[in-house]
């Protein structure tokens, strides 16, 4: 698992993470910026979209993530990153 806490800004297909009402949330998206829907599928691409980064938008979160990733699998193989 590679948990990164760069900041950067995002190239490839990937989450934005927030806590919000004490909640994670966490919002695919395709490289070119669009939103995705529960498919993954990118109508402005045309492609099957693969999260690979998340991108969470505070330290608060990047550190519940970090957490998270700890404790569970699904978030193995996920770069964790600060960004937009």
């Amino acid at each position: 698992m590679n948990r990164n806490s760069e900041k950067g800004k995002p190239g490839c297909d990937h989450y934005k993470a927030a806590i919000e009402d004490g909640s994670l949330v966490m919002i695919p998206y395709c490289a070119c910026g669009q939103a995705l829907d529960e498919d993954y599928f990118c109508e402005k691409c045309n492609k099957k979209c693969h999260c690979r980064e998340i991108f969470c938008d505070n330290e608060a979160t990047l550190d519940l993530i970090k957490e998270y990733a700890k404790k569970s699998s699904q978030f193995a193989g996920f770069r964790i990153r600060l960004g937009a």
